[in-house]
């Protein structure tokens, strides 16, 4: 009993030093970008002339992008630290290829963010300034502008991290491709009506939209496939080598 509650405790430990090390991560991050706002800001922006409505609007505007910048550079951060909780229990070649996974997770959520704001954000900001300049003066204010962006990006950002996701947890034996292809049509009516509400109301852009993260998914299942018969592979070779012995 007494071991059982040690082992608890080292555990519990462990957990803690990893939580610790993510959020320091998490604070040097947002303390660069906050640094750098001014430059990320002018990126994002150019020309375009902004409004605020108070003081805090310009606060508010520095701790978003500083928060968006250290939410980017904690992901690898954070996914290690996964990875080095759960390392005791994996074999030795789950170790490599989890390992493999971490820049992944990184490049990933870069390229979501980027078809967010590249693909996504000016075809739904283009649509929706079309539809009410006949009407309105359209006068942006920095904190809605920037809610917009974060709205249009950050979405994606996460979604686009579903292959890794998926091949991670299959390798650690917690799904299997045969799950993701029995609950397909009720992931493809989720990722369906992700892509109808965050979209302008035309066939054009749901379609542009939803044939990526229906993609996604059947490109999950695939490399979730190649995962699982890699595993189960090594399983038997590992089989062997103790009848072997």
């Amino acid at each position: 009993m007494e071991d059982k509650e040690l082992n608890l405790v080292d555990h519990l430990e462990e957990l803690r030093k990893r939580i610790i090390i993510s959020a320091l991560a998490f604070v040097v991050f947002f303390i660069a970008g906050f640094i750098y706002v001014d430059d990320i800001y002018r990126w994002f922006v150019g020309d375009m002339k902004l409004m605020v409505l108070g003081p805090s609007d310009i606060m508010w505007i520095y701790f978003m992008l500083a928060t968006v910048i250290a939410v980017a550079g904690t992901i690898p951060v954070l996914a290690l630290q996964i990875w080095m909780f759960v390392k005791p229990a994996l074999r030795p070649i789950e170790r490599k290829i989890t390992l493999s996974y971490v820049p992944a997770l990184f490049f990933l959520f870069l390229l979501g963010l980027a078809f967010g704001y590249f693909a996504i954000f000016p075809m739904v900001l283009d649509f929706l300034v079309k539809m009410g300049q006949d009407m309105f003066v359209t006068n942006f204010t920095a904190e809605r502008y920037f809610s917009f962006i974060m709205n249009m990006t950050l979405p994606f950002g996460v979604l686009f991290e579903l292959p890794v996701v998926v091949m991670f947890l299959t390798s650690l034996g917690i799904i299997n491709p045969f799950v993701l292809g029995k609950v397909r049509k009720y992931a493809y009516f989720v990722l369906i009506i992700i892509a109808v509400v965050i979209t302008p109301p035309d066939f054009m852009s749901d379609f542009v939209v939803t044939l990526p993260l229906l993609l996604l998914y059947e490109i999950s299942i695939n490399l979730s496939k190649f995962v699982y018969r890699k595993r189960l592979k090594k399983l038997e070779q590992e089989e062997d080598e103790i009848i072997e012995a």
